[in-house]
């Protein structure tokens, strides 16, 4: 279930991962993209940091919105829009409900629409989609999100940036899946998924 505090405490922690592994999520992303997927993740979460700091949301559905026009005006790429729009229907979401399972699925189905893509084509979906799933069983581990990761790395890409280098894109991890599995350790970090 989502609180305010958990929902911050869980951005907090995504910012650190984001920003001790800037360099490998920009490693990942030169093979089969621009090469800056960390950097504009952590420019994005440090003015996720800045906008929850200064205006300091009551509502669960205010951090949510504040993080994603954060993202939206701050992450270039592919990246700030779709985890923009995961976070925008999740604001809208959690207005009705601070269950993570539902507002998580509104994320899911943001990027899908966003990206016009679905789980198997080397996205970060291919974290979403196994991550949420787990969730409903009640299996969500570490294991699960690296395993997940890791299989990004046998698909051949074709959606984004990554679809232009095709099969080569094979051999390589997902560097939206990457920041996707920080996203999702640090929801269980935070004690969301705690009940």
């Amino acid at each position: 279930m989502f609180t305010v505090e958990n929902l911050k405490q869980t951005l907090q922690l995504f910012k650190e991962k984001i920003d001790k592994n800037k360099d490998y999520l920009s490693e990942l992303d030169t093979p089969i993209g621009d090469g800056d997927h960390g950097n504009n993740m952590a420019r994005g979460m440090d003015a996720v940091s800045e906008s929850l700091q200064s205006k300091d949301p009551e509502t669960i559905q205010d951090v949510f919105k504040l993080t994603a026009m954060a993202l939206i005006s701050k992450v270039g790429g592919a990246s700030g829009p779709l985890y923009g729009t995961a976070m925008m229907e999740m604001a809208k979401a959690s207005a009705t409900t601070s269950d993570a399972l539902p507002i998580l699925e509104a994320g899911l189905a943001g990027i899908e629409k966003r990206g016009n893509s679905q789980p198997g084509e080397k996205t970060m979906l291919d974290e979403w989609a196994p991550a949420i799933k787990a969730i409903k069983t009640g299996k969500l581990t570490d294991a699960v999100l690296e395993e997940a990761v890791e299989s990004t790395k046998e698909i051949a890409a074709t959606k984004g940036r990554a679809s232009y280098v095709g099969e080569r894109s094979i051999g390589h991890i997902d560097p939206g899946a990457m920041s996707s599995m920080y996203f999702f350790q640090s929801l269980m970090e935070a004690g969301v998924f705690d009940e």
